[in-house]
């Protein structure tokens, strides 16, 4: 073997050895002391006297030197006991922050990990053992975020919940609910929970981040992230923000599992924790996605989640495959519904598998913490049109929906287009794309914001770029919907007999009589994607068949 090489091996296990050697834990409690009393290194309380004792740091911000930034290094762990942490201008260690410019009083970019599997952790105590009680960060006088994580890569953030203590939002309409930007001090309020740019090999689990003044998280240009038991809620504009500025794709594979994305575009009221003052985008200038993105690559993955009254679309994964051709997008097992406009928006190549969308996008009409949303005819209610599934297709893409069941009350079931409807500078469709509907239930209802009789449409306006076949639309049932686009010979035209079918109180478990039940396509159909088990994860088939629709009856 050649000396050099031998050497170079030497050397690349020495640097391996010295980053794990090198990496330490350190511990913040509330009865933990200053960066001179203790030395962090100890899960124990100041003992009220002597320095550079063996406790535990009283804030992160004593992760911090005198210059604001971190003492920590990449790969180490920061483990924070349950209590409330101020985060932001007026919290300890904070003689680095100005009250001129107090938003930069925040904790600085998480430094990297050496390697995936030698993340920088930031953990609440308790991570490893269910994560029952969270550690508790607020932000305060204008914070611009709580955690950063620019260029931040080989990271984990987890067990933590990340709020502030203000009802106000972003540059509400009512003047009595908009954060004040003017003048110190500002209040008790931070823009995001999370922010993150240029940044990879991530993990994000069990937060709770709510109550923002803007966002849950805004992040963009990030690659191969996990996002799992993640809640995203009451925050004042939007819950996930995936637009930071000119630049904004994303990469890799961006997993995301068992997240609840609800109440976004409606201020989360202080101390009562309650959505109030939601606001629309037509009627007050607000924005009230649960999940929305600028223009993306990327292959992005949906499982076990929901999204759920969040003042305009629900999931709106539209911009993914704009200027970017060949994404992917998988959606399984997951529920939308209440959402003021699309409740899944989709674009690119896509499979929706096992799937709830319900689209009763009038929920927020007439209700008392949504006047701000106007009336019927507002924009707000049903926006868009409110179609409960949006599909748009680049040219060449192809999109399926198998095994899902699909209502609505807004101008359409399904809303169908070639992404040059809304993007007219990308490549015209070609007649190559198309759209696979099998093994679906599909209610219709009378459209919300119209005052004559007019069922929503099966396919809006029937499927006017043709990207549905007879042969690609089948074994579906199809009820109370106006149907002119093709339909296979095993369609179903009847009640699918579920267990509620009330728009705004809709169960799609199937009835013992029902005609889905054990008449659908056999597992491993439609090139693999009828599924072996329901949106329960209940096994399929029980009976004779699988059952169409997103439930398995019997389970």
């Amino acid at each position: 073997m050649r000396r050099g090489y031998t050497i170079g091996l030497v050397l690349l296990f020495l640097g391996w050895w010295l980053s794990s050697v090198d990496a330490a834990t350190y511990y913040v409690r509330p009865d933990g002391g200053t960066a001179a009393q203790c030395t962090g290194q100890a899960d124990a309380p100041y003992p009220g006297t002597g320095v550079r004792q063996a406790c535990a740091w009283a804030h992160p911000f004593w992760a911090l030197d005198r210059s604001g930034n971190w003492k920590i290094h990449g790969g180490d762990t920061l483990i924070l006991a349950p209590g409330n942490y101020r985060m932001g201008f007026g919290a300890p260690n904070t003689r680095w922050c100005s009250r001129d410019y107090p938003w930069d009083c925040h904790l600085p970019p998480l430094p990297s990990g050496p390697a995936p599997d030698q993340p920088t952790r930031i953990l609440g105590d308790g991570w490893d053992r269910g994560c029952v009680k969270k550690p508790r960060l607020w932000g305060t006088q204008r914070a611009l975020q709580v955690l950063d994580l620019t260029d931040t890569s080989n990271a984990v953030i987890e067990c933590l919940e990340i709020t502030d203590r203000s009802g106000c939002a972003l540059d509400h309409c009512k003047a009595s609910v908009r954060c004040p930007r003017n003048d110190y001090p500002f209040g008790n309020y931070a823009d995001l929970g999370l922010y993150a740019e240029d940044s990879s090999n991530v993990v994000l689990r069990n937060l709770d981040i709510h109550g923002m003044a803007w966002g849950g998280i805004r992040a963009g240009r990030i690659k191969d992230w996990l996002v799992e038991d993640v809640r995203l809620a009451g925050n004042g504009g939007v819950g996930w923000d995936g637009d930071i500025g000119r630049r904004s794709s994303n990469r890799g594979t961006l997993t995301f599992r068992r997240m609840t994305v609800e109440w976004n575009g409606c201020p989360e009221s202080y101390p009562g924790r309650v959505p109030k003052n939601c606001w629309g985008q037509e009627t007050c200038g607000g924005y009230g996605d649960g999940m929305g993105l600028a223009r993306s690559g990327g292959h992005w993955v949906v499982e076990d989640s929901v999204f759920r009254y969040n003042v305009s679309d629900g999931l709106d994964l539209l911009y993914v495959g704009v200027d970017y051709p060949k994404s992917l997008i998988e959606l399984r097992r997951s529920m939308a519904y209440g959402n003021g406009g699309n409740q899944f928006k989709i674009g690119g190549d896509s499979t929706v598998v096992n799937c709830l969308a319900v689209g009763n996008c009038g929920f927020f009409y007439g209700k008392s913490y949504a006047r701000k949303m106007g009336p019927v005819d507002s924009g707000d209610h049903c926006r868009a049109g409110g179609g409960a599934v949006a599909v748009f297709l680049g040219r060449g893409d192809t999109a399926s929906i198998v095994n899902s069941t699909i209502a609505g009350q807004g101008w359409a079931l399904l809303d169908a287009a070639c992404i040059t409807k809304d993007f007219p500078d990308q490549p015209s469709c070609n007649g190559t794309e198309s759209l696979t509907l099998m093994n679906n239930v599909f209610q219709g209802y009378q459209v919300f914001y119209l005052d004559y009789k007019r069922l929503t449409d099966f396919v809006g306006d029937g499927d006017p770029d043709n990207f549905t076949s007879s042969a690609r639309v089948d074994y579906n049932i199809i009820h109370k919907a106006e149907v002119s686009s093709p339909t296979g010979p095993n369609n179903l035209f009847e009640n699918p007999r579920l267990e509620n079918g009330a728009i705004h109180v809709f169960d799609g478990h199937l009835r013992s009589g029902s005609p889905a039940r054990d008449s659908g396509l056999p597992v491993g159909s439609v090139s693999g994607l009828v599924p072996g088990e329901d949106i329960e994860r209940n096994a399929r088939p029980v009976g004779n068949g699988v059952d169409r629709g997103a439930y398995e009856y019997g389970n």
